[in-house]
């Protein structure tokens, strides 16, 4: 008789059977099979908090199916995502199948190769019930915060309103920054810029220090055009000159984090379509000559943990490819910022098996799944491979009473930077290709420039920052960043508007209200703080009823003065305006959101009730007629088509 094992998804089931034989059936949960009800709040508040958990709706049947297969069985293994998430569809399978969560029927694997999964069958253990506490301790307190606070929105706002407590933080980090670009008042300032020649080459220095070393920024053209008639005649020349080396050393291999920014950054994809691309490879696919198998260790971890066995693949893999030289000649090491004990279990994202390159995979995968497996083993790869070399210059020109800097630097060993170099949000600092240059050389004017420039504000949130800023401020875990940004989009909290993230009329309402009533909630450091108590209950160091507790009783006398405060009162979401004017009455039309989406509105309604398609022109020309222009459109099922 066969020994059940019991996984998540079929693409895992398929690829970990193929290791495991015959002596062993592997059948599929399809993720949870057990939940809060919908419909009500599902938690038992006056005896300990505890959760009334409910089989989930159209799983009756795959349940009874579980069931008949383990009672026919040689025995049951849960093998399900080693992470918060895992521990709690494990318990709950325990649970439901009449097994002891005490007894070794639980296994993990980090990684889904055939010694990812030999190891983790040598290692059976009993469900780990910290782990799972944690979960369900997060579970109770969005339930909490959802139940609680949505009727409150829904007489306040307006109905059919949700809140989270998570997602009320980042709606409130994406409603500050915009407050700081309305807010922010630019500053004049000017560039001056002169283009020097040395022989035959050029290059431009910028004005920085009077002649005792004071910054110099002209404030206004007066002051710059002051400067320039100070410079008129005056001779330049190269009074200060220092040479040096620099090591840039290659960044880690990717956490959950550091994978969802990069991905934005490079290949455009939002988080949630990173990480059902990097769930793909973790769970197995089918490569020509190796079959079916997990490309990638575990993406939803905080540590930058390698082993040393995959950092000797790695080494092999850089000396055959680009010999010796570029191959670390240390064992690199980066600090986890704050990886409890159990995320530290598991490695940081890198290729399972290191040699299997992106060329080789790509002839069996494609879209998606490939670009993010490139990236993945570029980055790993690239941190075990040597330092990028460089000479650095930096010059000092002096002319009349002023001074004018310029520095750049030549590669001497490419090093890491032969094979992936990390993306950046911020534009950096160009550094210029200096001339060879001597001390006290005499150099010519080509051209002397000013340039007026302003202050920027500091810039909307992309997916990329805001997941960095979330991170940064302790705010989610790996698994919950993805699902935050989709949950504010999806409740019109928050737009995409060119990639950057923006606060909708109704966020900024529901914001306001929210930091006015229930500040802790939208507070960072509370949050932070939150994720901490929940990181203890893991740990075992905290009860989850009493960290469910400590909450709940604040937030339940907040919810009570909130009602006080707000008794008849109601707040109003402005409209949004548009170009439009009705066909009705001439009054100029506004834009209003509905129960399928945004629409236009007379602005003299009640007395006047006309409405109309809110369609967006894309700007193009049909390309049948060529003459109507192109519409966007959405479906009723929310797909857009043109």
């Amino acid at each position: 008789m066969a020994k059940l094992v019991i996984v998540e998804s079929p693409a895992k089931a398929k690829t970990i059977g193929k290791y495991l034989g015959d002596d062993y059936e592997v059948t599929a949960s399809m993720g949870h099979i057990r939940d809060l009800p919908a419909s009500q709040l599902g938690i038992d508040v006056e005896h300990g908090y505890t959760p009334q958990y409910i089989s989930i709706k159209g799983k009756e049947k795959l349940i009874k199916e579980l069931k008949s297969k383990a009672k026919h069985a040689d025995g049951v293994l849960l093998a399900t995502d080693p992470d918060r998430e895992g521990e709690a569809i494990s318990w709950h399978l325990a649970n439901i199948l009449g097994l002891d969560p005490h007894e070794p029927n639980r296994v993990t694997f980090d990684e889904i190769t055939k010694k990812g999964v030999k190891e983790g069958m040598a290692h059976p253990r009993a469900i780990d019930e910290d782990l799972f506490n944690a979960q369900q301790a997060r579970r109770v307190l969005d339930r909490l915060v959802g139940y609680k606070l949505s009727p409150f929105l829904w007489r306040k706002v307006r109905r059919g309103l949700s809140a989270g407590r998570v997602q009320s933080v980042a709606v409130r980090l994406i409603d500050d920054r915009e407050k700081e670009i309305e807010n922010f008042k630019p500053d004049e300032y000017w560039n001056v810029d002169a283009t020097l020649g040395a022989g035959h080459k050029s290059f431009v220095a910028r004005l920085a220090t009077d002649a005792n070393g004071k910054k110099l920024l002209p404030k206004s053209e007066a002051e710059a055009r002051a400067i320039e008639k100070g410079l008129e005649g005056a001779s330049y020349v190269v009074s200060e000159l220092k040479r040096g080396k620099r090591a840039k050393q290659p960044t880690p291999a990717f956490i959950t984090s550091t994978l969802q920014q990069e991905a934005s950054r490079r290949l455009g994809f939002t988080a949630t379509r990173t990480m059902r691309a990097a769930q793909t490879l973790y769970e197995g696919v089918d490569i020509a000559g190796h079959g079916m198998m997990g490309l990638i260790t575990y993406m939803r971890t905080d540590s930058l943990r390698i082993s040393d066995e995959a950092v000797a693949a790695a080494k092999g893999y850089i000396a055959g490819a680009y010999g010796e030289a570029y191959i670390c000649p240390y064992k690199r090491t980066w600090k986890t910022k704050s990886a409890t004990a159990a995320q530290d279990a598991h490695e940081a994202i890198r290729p399972s098996v290191p040699s299997l390159t992106p060329d080789e995979v790509d002839k069996s995968i494609s879209g998606d799944t490939a670009k993010l497996y490139r990236m993945i083993w570029s980055r790993f790869m690239a941190s075990q491979m040597a330092d990028c070399q460089q000479d650095t210059v930096s010059v000092t020109v002096s002319a009349a009473d002023y001074h004018f800097k310029a520095s750049g630097y030549t590669v001497t060993f490419d090093g890491f930077t032969a094979l992936y170099e990390e993306a950046t949000d911020e534009k950096e600092k160009k550094e210029t290709n200096l001339p060879p240059l001597e001390q006290g050389q005499v150099l010519k004017l080509r051209e002397l420039k000013s340039e007026q420039k302003f202050t920027q504000p500091p810039a909307r949130y992309t997916e990329a920052t805001l997941i960095k800023a979330l991170e940064e401020n302790g705010i989610g875990r790996p698994s919950t960043y993805a699902p935050i940004i989709t949950t504010i989009i999806d409740r019109g909290y928050v737009e995409r508007d060119q990639k950057k993230l923006k606060p909708t009329l109704l966020g900024r309402a529901v914001d306001g209200l929210m930091l006015e009533q229930f500040p802790h909630i939208v507070d960072v450091d509370f949050s932070a703080q939150m994720e901490k108590n929940l990181d203890k209950v893991e740990s075992g160091k905290a009860d989850w009823r009493k960290t469910v507790d400590d909450f709940y009783q604040g937030f339940e006398a907040s919810l009570e003065q909130a009602e006080k405060n707000m008794e008849g009162k109601k707040v109003k979401v402005p409209d949004e305006p548009s170009s439009e004017v009705c066909d009705l009455c001439g009054r100029p039309m506004v834009i209003k959101v509905g129960k399928y989406g945004k629409f236009l509105a007379c602005s003299g309604f009640p007395e006047c009730r006309g409405t109309k398609r809110l369609v967006k022109d894309t700007g193009g020309i049909c390309p049948k007629c060529g003459k109507g222009r192109m519409l966007e459109r959405k479906s009723s099922k929310g797909r857009i088509y043109y």
